[in-house]
Protein backbone atom coordinates (compact mmCIF):
# COMPACT_ATOMS: atom_id res chain seq x y z
CA UNK A 1 0.00 0.00 0.00
CA UNK A 2 2.84 2.38 0.86
CA UNK A 3 4.50 1.81 -2.54
CA UNK A 4 1.23 2.40 -4.37
CA UNK A 5 0.69 5.65 -2.53
CA UNK A 6 4.21 6.87 -3.35
CA UNK A 7 3.77 6.17 -7.07
CA UNK A 8 0.31 7.71 -7.14
CA UNK A 9 1.39 10.95 -5.47
CA UNK A 10 4.53 11.41 -7.54
CA UNK A 11 3.04 14.00 -9.93
CA UNK A 12 1.87 16.14 -7.00
CA UNK A 13 5.37 16.28 -5.54
CA UNK A 14 7.51 16.52 -8.68
CA UNK A 15 5.64 17.68 -11.75
CA UNK A 16 5.14 21.35 -10.86
CA UNK A 17 8.83 21.70 -9.97
CA UNK A 18 10.23 19.76 -12.95
CA UNK A 19 8.10 21.25 -15.69
CA UNK A 20 5.98 24.27 -14.71
CA UNK A 21 5.67 25.28 -18.39
CA UNK A 22 4.49 21.78 -19.27
CA UNK A 23 1.89 21.88 -16.50
CA UNK A 24 0.57 25.17 -17.87
CA UNK A 25 0.29 23.65 -21.36
CA UNK A 26 -1.55 20.64 -19.90
CA UNK A 27 -3.89 22.96 -18.00
CA UNK A 28 -4.67 24.84 -21.21
CA UNK A 29 -5.48 21.53 -22.94
CA UNK A 30 -7.66 20.51 -19.98
CA UNK A 31 -9.56 23.80 -20.15
CA UNK A 32 -10.18 23.26 -23.89
CA UNK A 33 -11.54 19.79 -23.09
CA UNK A 34 -13.71 21.20 -20.32
CA UNK A 35 -15.02 23.78 -22.79
CA UNK A 36 -15.96 20.97 -25.22
CA UNK A 37 -17.96 19.20 -22.53
CA UNK A 38 -19.83 22.34 -21.44
CA UNK A 39 -20.41 24.02 -24.80
CA UNK A 40 -21.87 21.07 -26.64
CA UNK A 41 -25.45 20.99 -25.35
CA UNK A 42 -25.76 24.79 -25.49
CA UNK A 43 -24.57 25.03 -29.09
CA UNK A 44 -26.72 22.08 -30.16
CA UNK A 45 -29.76 23.47 -28.34
CA UNK A 46 -29.61 26.63 -30.46
CA UNK A 47 -29.30 24.56 -33.65
CA UNK A 48 -32.20 22.19 -32.88
CA UNK A 49 -34.95 24.05 -34.80
CA UNK A 50 -32.79 23.97 -37.95
CA UNK A 51 -31.92 20.29 -37.40
CA UNK A 52 -35.60 19.35 -37.10
CA UNK A 53 -36.37 21.38 -40.20
CA UNK A 54 -33.89 19.33 -42.25
CA UNK A 55 -34.08 15.86 -40.68
CA UNK A 56 -37.71 15.85 -39.51
CA UNK A 57 -38.63 13.62 -36.57
CA UNK A 58 -40.02 16.38 -34.32
CA UNK A 59 -41.64 13.74 -32.08
CA UNK A 60 -38.18 12.38 -31.22
CA UNK A 61 -36.59 15.79 -30.66
CA UNK A 62 -36.18 15.46 -26.90
CA UNK A 63 -34.13 12.27 -27.35
CA UNK A 64 -31.33 14.24 -29.02
CA UNK A 65 -30.65 15.80 -25.61
CA UNK A 66 -31.91 12.91 -23.45
CA UNK A 67 -29.74 10.31 -25.23
CA UNK A 68 -26.64 12.43 -24.68
CA UNK A 69 -27.52 13.16 -21.03
CA UNK A 70 -28.25 9.52 -20.24
CA UNK A 71 -24.99 8.29 -21.75
CA UNK A 72 -23.00 11.01 -19.96
CA UNK A 73 -24.54 10.34 -16.54
CA UNK A 74 -24.28 6.54 -16.83
CA UNK A 75 -20.64 6.54 -17.98
CA UNK A 76 -19.31 9.19 -15.58
CA UNK A 77 -18.59 6.84 -12.61
CA UNK A 78 -17.04 4.22 -14.92
CA UNK A 79 -14.52 6.62 -16.45
CA UNK A 80 -13.40 7.70 -12.98
CA UNK A 81 -12.91 4.13 -11.76
CA UNK A 82 -11.17 2.92 -14.93
CA UNK A 83 -8.78 5.89 -14.68
CA UNK A 84 -7.93 4.92 -11.10
CA UNK A 85 -7.30 1.31 -12.15
CA UNK A 86 -5.42 1.66 -15.45
CA UNK A 87 -3.92 5.14 -15.47
CA UNK A 88 -5.47 8.54 -16.00
CA UNK A 89 -3.79 9.69 -19.22
CA UNK A 90 -4.76 6.86 -21.58
CA UNK A 91 -8.32 6.67 -20.24
CA UNK A 92 -8.80 10.44 -20.55
CA UNK A 93 -7.49 10.47 -24.12
CA UNK A 94 -9.82 7.57 -24.95
CA UNK A 95 -12.82 9.58 -23.71
CA UNK A 96 -11.79 12.55 -25.89
CA UNK A 97 -11.42 10.28 -28.95
CA UNK A 98 -14.85 8.71 -28.31
CA UNK A 99 -16.40 12.19 -27.91
CA UNK A 100 -14.83 13.33 -31.21
CA UNK A 101 -16.02 10.18 -33.03
CA UNK A 102 -19.54 10.84 -31.74
CA UNK A 103 -19.27 14.50 -32.83
CA UNK A 104 -18.13 13.58 -36.35
CA UNK A 105 -20.87 10.96 -36.74
CA UNK A 106 -23.53 13.36 -35.38
CA UNK A 107 -22.48 15.91 -38.00
CA UNK A 108 -22.97 13.28 -40.72
CA UNK A 109 -26.37 12.02 -39.47
CA UNK A 110 -28.98 11.58 -42.22
CA UNK A 111 -32.07 11.16 -40.04
CA UNK A 112 -33.19 11.76 -36.46
CA UNK A 113 -32.65 8.13 -35.43
CA UNK A 114 -29.00 8.25 -36.50
CA UNK A 115 -28.50 11.58 -34.75
CA UNK A 116 -29.89 10.24 -31.47
CA UNK A 117 -27.63 7.15 -31.65
CA UNK A 118 -24.53 9.19 -32.50
CA UNK A 119 -25.33 11.68 -29.74
CA UNK A 120 -25.37 8.75 -27.29
CA UNK A 121 -21.85 7.80 -28.46
CA UNK A 122 -20.80 11.41 -27.99
CA UNK A 123 -22.35 11.36 -24.50
CA UNK A 124 -20.38 8.23 -23.55
CA UNK A 125 -17.18 10.13 -24.30
CA UNK A 126 -18.43 13.29 -22.58
CA UNK A 127 -18.84 11.32 -19.35
CA UNK A 128 -15.06 11.04 -19.14
CA UNK A 129 -14.20 14.64 -20.09
CA UNK A 130 -15.10 16.55 -16.91
CA UNK A 131 -14.04 13.65 -14.67
CA UNK A 132 -10.70 13.40 -16.47
CA UNK A 133 -10.06 17.13 -16.19
CA UNK A 134 -10.80 17.21 -12.46
CA UNK A 135 -8.88 14.01 -11.65
CA UNK A 136 -5.78 15.03 -13.64
CA UNK A 137 -5.74 18.44 -11.94
CA UNK A 138 -6.03 16.50 -8.67
CA UNK A 139 -2.99 14.40 -9.68
CA UNK A 140 -0.83 17.30 -10.84
CA UNK A 141 -1.55 20.06 -8.35
CA UNK A 142 -1.68 19.85 -4.54
CA UNK A 143 -5.06 20.88 -3.03
CA UNK A 144 -3.53 23.97 -1.41
CA UNK A 145 -2.37 25.23 -4.82
CA UNK A 146 -5.46 24.03 -6.67
CA UNK A 147 -7.49 27.02 -5.51
CA UNK A 148 -5.52 29.29 -7.85
CA UNK A 149 -6.95 27.46 -10.84
CA UNK A 150 -10.58 27.71 -9.70
CA UNK A 151 -11.03 31.04 -11.44
CA UNK A 152 -9.80 29.51 -14.69
CA UNK A 153 -12.37 26.70 -14.45
CA UNK A 154 -15.17 29.08 -13.44
CA UNK A 155 -14.20 31.34 -16.35
CA UNK A 156 -14.51 28.45 -18.81
CA UNK A 157 -17.91 27.59 -17.34
CA UNK A 158 -19.16 31.19 -17.58
CA UNK A 159 -17.78 31.56 -21.11
CA UNK A 160 -19.55 28.37 -22.20
CA UNK A 161 -22.89 29.47 -20.76
CA UNK A 162 -22.72 32.98 -22.20
CA UNK A 163 -21.07 32.10 -25.50
CA UNK A 164 -22.80 28.78 -26.21
CA UNK A 165 -26.08 30.14 -27.58
CA UNK A 166 -24.26 32.94 -29.45
CA UNK A 167 -21.76 30.53 -31.03
CA UNK A 168 -24.50 28.01 -31.81
CA UNK A 169 -26.64 30.61 -33.54
CA UNK A 170 -23.72 32.03 -35.53
CA UNK A 171 -22.47 28.61 -36.66
CA UNK A 172 -25.97 27.44 -37.64
CA UNK A 173 -26.74 30.64 -39.58
CA UNK A 174 -23.45 30.86 -41.48
CA UNK A 175 -22.02 27.33 -41.74
CA UNK A 176 -25.02 25.05 -41.24
CA UNK A 177 -26.11 22.94 -38.25
CA UNK A 178 -23.63 20.13 -38.96
CA UNK A 179 -20.80 22.44 -37.92
CA UNK A 180 -22.34 22.64 -34.46
CA UNK A 181 -20.79 19.15 -34.13
CA UNK A 182 -17.78 19.47 -36.44
CA UNK A 183 -16.48 22.49 -34.46
CA UNK A 184 -15.49 20.02 -31.70
CA UNK A 185 -12.97 18.26 -33.95
CA UNK A 186 -10.18 20.88 -34.30
CA UNK A 187 -10.43 21.84 -30.62
CA UNK A 188 -10.35 18.19 -29.56
CA UNK A 189 -7.34 17.41 -31.76
CA UNK A 190 -5.40 20.34 -30.23
CA UNK A 191 -6.23 19.10 -26.70
CA UNK A 192 -5.28 15.52 -27.61
CA UNK A 193 -1.93 16.58 -29.10
CA UNK A 194 -0.97 18.69 -26.08
CA UNK A 195 -1.97 16.00 -23.58
CA UNK A 196 -0.20 13.26 -25.55
CA UNK A 197 3.10 15.12 -25.71
CA UNK A 198 3.25 17.02 -22.43
CA UNK A 199 1.25 15.15 -19.78
CA UNK A 200 3.31 12.64 -17.80
CA UNK A 201 1.56 10.49 -15.22
CA UNK A 202 2.58 7.10 -13.79
CA UNK A 203 1.20 4.10 -15.67
CA UNK A 204 -0.89 1.64 -13.71
CA UNK A 205 -2.13 -1.86 -14.30
CA UNK A 206 -4.68 -3.16 -11.83
CA UNK A 207 -4.75 -6.89 -11.17
CA UNK A 208 -8.49 -6.95 -10.41
CA UNK A 209 -11.05 -7.01 -13.20
CA UNK A 210 -13.57 -4.25 -13.78
CA UNK A 211 -16.70 -4.72 -11.68
CA UNK A 212 -19.08 -5.34 -14.59
CA UNK A 213 -22.06 -6.30 -12.41
CA UNK A 214 -21.69 -3.15 -10.32
CA UNK A 215 -21.28 -1.06 -13.47
CA UNK A 216 -24.43 -2.60 -14.96
CA UNK A 217 -26.54 -2.06 -11.85
CA UNK A 218 -25.35 1.54 -11.51
CA UNK A 219 -26.04 2.23 -15.20
CA UNK A 220 -29.59 0.85 -14.91
CA UNK A 221 -30.22 2.86 -11.73
CA UNK A 222 -28.92 6.15 -13.15
CA UNK A 223 -30.74 5.62 -16.46
CA UNK A 224 -34.03 5.04 -14.64
CA UNK A 225 -33.55 8.17 -12.50
CA UNK A 226 -32.73 10.39 -15.47
CA UNK A 227 -35.69 9.02 -17.47
CA UNK A 228 -38.05 9.64 -14.53
CA UNK A 229 -36.87 13.25 -14.22
CA UNK A 230 -36.94 13.75 -18.00
CA UNK A 231 -40.30 12.12 -18.77
CA UNK A 232 -42.19 12.84 -15.55
CA UNK A 233 -44.81 15.54 -16.04
CA UNK A 234 -44.09 15.90 -19.77
CA UNK A 235 -44.14 12.63 -21.72
CA UNK A 236 -46.00 10.80 -18.93
CA UNK A 237 -47.96 11.86 -15.86
CA UNK A 238 -46.01 11.55 -12.61
CA UNK A 239 -48.47 8.91 -11.39
CA UNK A 240 -48.50 6.92 -14.66
CA UNK A 241 -47.59 3.21 -14.76
CA UNK A 242 -44.46 3.91 -16.88
CA UNK A 243 -43.03 6.38 -14.34
CA UNK A 244 -43.87 4.08 -11.43
CA UNK A 245 -42.12 1.19 -13.23
CA UNK A 246 -39.02 3.31 -13.80
CA UNK A 247 -38.94 4.39 -10.16
CA UNK A 248 -39.23 0.74 -9.06
CA UNK A 249 -36.46 -0.38 -11.44
CA UNK A 250 -34.21 2.51 -10.39
CA UNK A 251 -34.63 1.92 -6.65
CA UNK A 252 -34.12 -1.86 -7.00
CA UNK A 253 -31.00 -1.40 -9.17
CA UNK A 254 -29.43 1.14 -6.79
CA UNK A 255 -30.13 -0.99 -3.70
CA UNK A 256 -28.58 -3.97 -5.52
CA UNK A 257 -25.63 -1.80 -6.52
CA UNK A 258 -24.93 -0.66 -2.93
CA UNK A 259 -25.16 -4.25 -1.68
CA UNK A 260 -22.81 -5.53 -4.40
CA UNK A 261 -20.24 -2.80 -3.74
CA UNK A 262 -19.67 -4.31 -0.30
CA UNK A 263 -18.77 -7.64 -1.99
CA UNK A 264 -16.88 -6.63 -5.15
CA UNK A 265 -13.10 -7.00 -5.28
CA UNK A 266 -12.65 -3.65 -7.08
CA UNK A 267 -15.96 -1.76 -6.62
CA UNK A 268 -16.98 0.90 -9.15
CA UNK A 269 -17.72 3.31 -6.28
CA UNK A 270 -15.85 2.19 -3.14
CA UNK A 271 -18.27 2.89 -0.31
CA UNK A 272 -15.43 3.65 2.09
CA UNK A 273 -15.02 7.11 0.50
CA UNK A 274 -18.39 8.03 2.07
CA UNK A 275 -16.94 7.36 5.52
CA UNK A 276 -15.29 10.73 5.15
CA UNK A 277 -17.76 13.24 6.54
CA UNK A 278 -16.48 16.00 4.29
CA UNK A 279 -16.78 13.89 1.13
CA UNK A 280 -20.39 12.99 1.92
CA UNK A 281 -21.26 16.60 2.75
CA UNK A 282 -19.65 17.82 -0.49
CA UNK A 283 -21.73 15.29 -2.43
CA UNK A 284 -24.88 16.73 -0.85
CA UNK A 285 -23.79 20.33 -1.55
CA UNK A 286 -22.85 19.41 -5.13
CA UNK A 287 -26.29 17.86 -5.68
CA UNK A 288 -28.03 20.99 -4.37
CA UNK A 289 -25.78 23.30 -6.42
CA UNK A 290 -26.65 21.35 -9.59
CA UNK A 291 -30.33 21.45 -8.65
CA UNK A 292 -30.32 25.22 -8.21
CA UNK A 293 -27.94 26.24 -10.99
CA UNK A 294 -29.56 24.42 -13.89
CA UNK A 295 -33.03 25.37 -12.70
CA UNK A 296 -31.96 29.03 -12.59
CA UNK A 297 -30.36 28.96 -16.03
CA UNK A 298 -33.55 27.43 -17.45
CA UNK A 299 -36.13 29.82 -15.97
CA UNK A 300 -34.28 33.15 -15.80
CA UNK A 301 -34.01 33.64 -19.60
CA UNK A 302 -37.64 32.51 -19.95
CA UNK A 303 -38.77 35.11 -17.40
CA UNK A 304 -36.68 37.86 -18.99
CA UNK A 305 -37.94 37.11 -22.48
CA UNK A 306 -41.61 36.54 -21.62
CA UNK A 307 -42.13 39.13 -18.87
CA UNK A 308 -39.41 41.73 -19.41
CA UNK A 309 -39.43 41.57 -23.20
CA UNK A 310 -35.74 40.77 -23.63
CA UNK A 311 -34.45 39.44 -26.95
CA UNK A 312 -34.00 35.67 -27.25
CA UNK A 313 -31.07 36.16 -29.65
CA UNK A 314 -28.64 37.01 -26.86
CA UNK A 315 -30.11 34.62 -24.28
CA UNK A 316 -26.66 33.79 -22.91
CA UNK A 317 -25.99 37.46 -22.15
CA UNK A 318 -29.14 37.61 -20.02
CA UNK A 319 -27.32 35.48 -17.43
CA UNK A 320 -24.26 37.75 -17.35
CA UNK A 321 -24.93 39.22 -13.84
CA UNK A 322 -25.11 35.73 -12.33
CA UNK A 323 -22.19 34.26 -14.27
CA UNK A 324 -19.98 37.33 -13.83
CA UNK A 325 -20.52 37.30 -10.06
CA UNK A 326 -19.84 33.56 -10.01
CA UNK A 327 -16.56 34.05 -11.87
CA UNK A 328 -15.30 36.84 -9.59
CA UNK A 329 -16.22 35.01 -6.36
CA UNK A 330 -14.70 31.77 -7.57
CA UNK A 331 -11.40 33.52 -8.29
CA UNK A 332 -11.39 35.24 -4.88
CA UNK A 333 -12.31 31.98 -3.08
CA UNK A 334 -9.50 30.17 -4.89
CA UNK A 335 -6.88 32.79 -4.03
CA UNK A 336 -7.94 32.97 -0.37
CA UNK A 337 -7.94 29.16 -0.07
CA UNK A 338 -4.45 28.97 -1.59
CA UNK A 339 -3.00 31.68 0.64
CA UNK A 340 -4.63 30.63 3.93
CA UNK A 341 -5.46 26.94 3.50
CA UNK A 342 -8.90 27.69 4.99
CA UNK A 343 -12.06 26.84 3.09
CA UNK A 344 -15.02 26.13 5.41
CA UNK A 345 -16.20 29.74 5.28
CA UNK A 346 -16.93 29.46 1.54
CA UNK A 347 -19.52 26.64 1.62
CA UNK A 348 -21.28 28.39 4.54
CA UNK A 349 -21.29 31.89 3.02
CA UNK A 350 -22.04 30.49 -0.45
CA UNK A 351 -25.07 28.56 0.81
CA UNK A 352 -26.41 31.61 2.67
CA UNK A 353 -26.05 33.80 -0.43
CA UNK A 354 -27.71 31.13 -2.56
CA UNK A 355 -30.72 30.91 -0.21
CA UNK A 356 -31.05 34.71 -0.07
CA UNK A 357 -30.57 35.14 -3.83
CA UNK A 358 -33.14 32.50 -4.73
CA UNK A 359 -35.65 34.01 -2.31
CA UNK A 360 -35.09 37.42 -3.93
CA UNK A 361 -35.63 35.88 -7.38
CA UNK A 362 -38.89 34.38 -6.13
CA UNK A 363 -40.17 37.91 -5.36
CA UNK A 364 -39.96 39.00 -9.03
CA UNK A 365 -43.24 39.92 -10.70
CA UNK A 366 -44.40 41.66 -13.88
CA UNK A 367 -43.15 45.04 -12.58
CA UNK A 368 -39.62 43.98 -11.61
CA UNK A 369 -37.00 45.97 -13.54
CA UNK A 370 -34.10 44.37 -15.38
CA UNK A 371 -31.70 46.13 -13.01
CA UNK A 372 -33.30 44.58 -9.92
CA UNK A 373 -33.50 41.12 -11.47
CA UNK A 374 -29.80 41.53 -12.38
CA UNK A 375 -28.97 42.35 -8.75
CA UNK A 376 -30.88 39.27 -7.56
CA UNK A 377 -29.06 37.10 -10.11
CA UNK A 378 -25.72 38.50 -8.95
CA UNK A 379 -26.47 37.42 -5.36
CA UNK A 380 -27.15 33.85 -6.55
CA UNK A 381 -23.97 34.01 -8.66
CA UNK A 382 -21.89 35.08 -5.65
CA UNK A 383 -23.22 32.08 -3.74
CA UNK A 384 -22.55 29.60 -6.53
CA UNK A 385 -19.05 31.03 -7.03
CA UNK A 386 -18.26 30.08 -3.43
CA UNK A 387 -19.50 26.53 -4.00
CA UNK A 388 -18.79 25.38 -7.56
CA UNK A 389 -15.10 24.48 -7.34
CA UNK A 390 -14.71 24.29 -3.56
CA UNK A 391 -16.94 21.20 -3.49
CA UNK A 392 -14.60 19.34 -5.84
CA UNK A 393 -11.49 20.60 -4.01
CA UNK A 394 -12.69 19.44 -0.57
CA UNK A 395 -14.02 16.14 -1.96
CA UNK A 396 -10.64 15.34 -3.55
CA UNK A 397 -8.83 16.39 -0.37
CA UNK A 398 -10.96 13.90 1.59
CA UNK A 399 -9.78 10.73 -0.20
CA UNK A 400 -6.51 8.92 -0.90
CA UNK A 401 -4.75 9.46 -4.22
CA UNK A 402 -5.77 5.99 -5.40
CA UNK A 403 -9.45 7.06 -5.20
CA UNK A 404 -9.00 10.44 -6.92
CA UNK A 405 -10.90 9.31 -10.03
CA UNK A 406 -13.93 7.88 -8.23
CA UNK A 407 -14.05 10.92 -5.93
CA UNK A 408 -14.07 13.24 -8.94
CA UNK A 409 -16.63 11.16 -10.85
CA UNK A 410 -18.92 10.71 -7.84
CA UNK A 411 -18.94 14.46 -7.12
CA UNK A 412 -19.62 15.18 -10.81
CA UNK A 413 -22.38 12.55 -10.88
CA UNK A 414 -24.16 14.02 -7.84
CA UNK A 415 -24.10 17.46 -9.48
CA UNK A 416 -25.45 15.96 -12.72
CA UNK A 417 -28.25 14.13 -10.91
CA UNK A 418 -29.01 17.32 -8.99
CA UNK A 419 -29.42 19.20 -12.26
CA UNK A 420 -31.76 16.47 -13.60
CA UNK A 421 -33.93 16.67 -10.50
CA UNK A 422 -33.80 20.48 -10.47
CA UNK A 423 -34.96 20.85 -14.06
CA UNK A 424 -37.67 18.19 -13.58
CA UNK A 425 -39.13 19.27 -10.25
CA UNK A 426 -38.82 23.03 -10.74
CA UNK A 427 -40.13 22.53 -14.29
CA UNK A 428 -43.16 20.57 -13.08
CA UNK A 429 -43.94 23.23 -10.49
CA UNK A 430 -43.50 26.00 -13.07
CA UNK A 431 -45.74 24.30 -15.65
CA UNK A 432 -48.45 23.63 -13.08
CA UNK A 433 -48.53 27.28 -11.96
CA UNK A 434 -48.54 28.60 -15.53
CA UNK A 435 -51.46 26.36 -16.50
CA UNK A 436 -53.39 27.35 -13.37
CA UNK A 437 -52.87 31.11 -13.76
CA UNK A 438 -53.59 31.06 -17.50
CA UNK A 439 -56.91 29.30 -16.91
CA UNK A 440 -57.70 31.65 -14.02
CA UNK A 441 -56.92 34.86 -15.95
CA UNK A 442 -57.78 33.99 -19.55
CA UNK A 443 -60.25 31.13 -19.22
CA UNK A 444 -60.54 28.62 -22.07
CA UNK A 445 -58.27 30.68 -24.35
CA UNK A 446 -55.51 30.67 -21.73
CA UNK A 447 -55.82 26.95 -21.15
CA UNK A 448 -55.67 26.26 -24.88
CA UNK A 449 -52.59 28.47 -25.38
CA UNK A 450 -50.50 26.45 -22.90
CA UNK A 451 -52.01 22.97 -23.28
CA UNK A 452 -49.03 21.71 -25.33
CA UNK A 453 -46.25 23.66 -23.60
CA UNK A 454 -46.02 26.18 -20.78
CA UNK A 455 -42.95 27.71 -22.44
CA UNK A 456 -43.76 29.86 -25.46
CA UNK A 457 -41.14 31.33 -27.76
CA UNK A 458 -41.09 35.02 -28.72
CA UNK A 459 -42.83 34.42 -32.07
CA UNK A 460 -45.72 32.52 -30.43
CA UNK A 461 -46.02 35.18 -27.74
CA UNK A 462 -46.43 38.00 -30.30
CA UNK A 463 -49.30 36.16 -32.01
CA UNK A 464 -51.38 35.97 -28.82
CA UNK A 465 -54.32 38.31 -28.22
CA UNK A 466 -53.49 41.12 -25.76
CA UNK A 467 -55.54 39.51 -22.97
CA UNK A 468 -53.82 36.15 -23.36
CA UNK A 469 -50.37 37.77 -23.62
CA UNK A 470 -50.88 39.73 -20.39
CA UNK A 471 -52.21 36.60 -18.68
CA UNK A 472 -49.15 34.66 -19.84
CA UNK A 473 -46.78 37.25 -18.41
CA UNK A 474 -48.50 36.97 -15.03
CA UNK A 475 -48.47 33.16 -15.36
CA UNK A 476 -44.72 33.02 -16.05
CA UNK A 477 -44.09 35.41 -13.16
CA UNK A 478 -46.12 33.14 -10.86
CA UNK A 479 -44.37 30.05 -12.21
CA UNK A 480 -40.88 31.44 -11.63
CA UNK A 481 -41.96 32.54 -8.13
CA UNK A 482 -42.86 28.95 -7.24
CA UNK A 483 -39.75 27.46 -8.89
CA UNK A 484 -37.28 29.82 -7.18
CA UNK A 485 -39.02 29.53 -3.82
CA UNK A 486 -38.56 25.77 -4.05
CA UNK A 487 -34.91 26.38 -5.00
CA UNK A 488 -34.44 28.53 -1.88
CA UNK A 489 -35.90 25.78 0.33
CA UNK A 490 -33.64 23.14 -1.26
CA UNK A 491 -30.61 25.45 -0.85
CA UNK A 492 -31.21 25.39 2.92
CA UNK A 493 -30.12 21.73 2.77
CA UNK A 494 -26.75 22.86 1.38
CA UNK A 495 -26.44 25.38 4.22
CA UNK A 496 -27.15 22.67 6.82
CA UNK A 497 -24.50 20.44 5.21
CA UNK A 498 -21.96 23.30 5.03
CA UNK A 499 -22.26 23.99 8.76
CA UNK A 500 -21.00 20.46 9.52
CA UNK A 501 -17.97 20.62 7.18
CA UNK A 502 -14.75 19.96 9.12
CA UNK A 503 -11.74 22.15 8.34
CA UNK A 504 -9.21 19.45 7.37
CA UNK A 505 -5.79 20.88 6.36
CA UNK A 506 -5.33 20.85 2.59
CA UNK A 507 -2.65 18.43 1.38
CA UNK A 508 0.44 20.13 0.06
CA UNK A 509 -0.14 23.12 2.37
CA UNK A 510 3.43 23.46 3.53
CA UNK A 511 5.35 21.06 5.81
CA UNK A 512 3.46 17.84 6.46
Amino acid sequence: MADTQTVATKPVETEPEKQPKSVRVVLLALMITMMLAMLDNMIVGTAMPTIVGELGGLEHLSWVVTGYTLATAASTPLWGKIGDMYGRKGVFMSSIVLFLIGSALSGMAQDMGQLIGFRAIQGLGAGGLMVGVMAIIGDLIPPRERGKYQGMMAGVMALAMIGGPLVGGTITDHWGWRWAFYINLPLGVVALAAISVVLHLPKKRAQARIDYLGAGLLTVGITAIVLVTTWGGSEYAWTSARIMELIGIGVAALIGFVFWQTKAAEPVVPLHIFRSRNFTLMSVIGFVTGFVMFGATLFLPLYQQSVQGASATNSGLLLLPMLGAMLVTSMVAGRVTTSTGKYKVFPVVGSVLMVVGLYLLSTMDTDTTRFMSGVFMAVVGLGMGCLMQITMLVAQNSVEMKDMGVASSSTTLFRTLGSSFGVAIMGALFNNRVQHVMTERAGAIGSKVTEKSAQLDAASLKKLPAVAREAYQHAVSSGTHSAFLLGAVVAVVALAAAVFVKEVPLKGAGPQ
